[in-house]
């Protein structure tokens, strides 16, 4: 159980470390901010990956869910609809492509 929650928990960590500046910019609070990614973040981590796609077809499915359930959140907590989808959008791209970014530079997370 341990060795599944450590790499979670870097993983969630950088999410939040790009999400949530972008989320505080757009909504003004952490808590909207962390609590957008935290409720995603499980499910693309220990969901997605038990689909029986390629990788790629994976990371495109779980950041697509991630994206409208996020805009959702920030939707829920006063955005505009395209605002909130707008702010999920670049939070959530910030964070894949940093994310695997560091992925590729440490041949898996450190």
């Amino acid at each position: 159980m341990v060795t599944l929650l450590v790499p979670w928990l870097k993983a969630f960590l950088v999410t939040q470390l790009f999400e949530l500046p972008v989320y505080w910019f757009a909504t003004r609070s952490l808590r909207i901010g962390f609590l957008a990614s935290a409720m995603t973040h499980p499910i693309v981590w220990f969901v997605f990956p038990l689909l029986p796609t390629p990788y790629w077809v994976m990371i495109a499915l779980a950041e697509t869910f991630a994206v409208i359930a996020e805009a959702a959140w920030l939707h829920f907590n006063g955005l505009p609809r395209t605002r909130a989808f707008l702010w999920s959008l670049l939070a959530n791209a910030t964070s894949v492509a940093f994310g695997l970014t560091i992925r590729w530079a440490t041949d898996g997370w450190v």
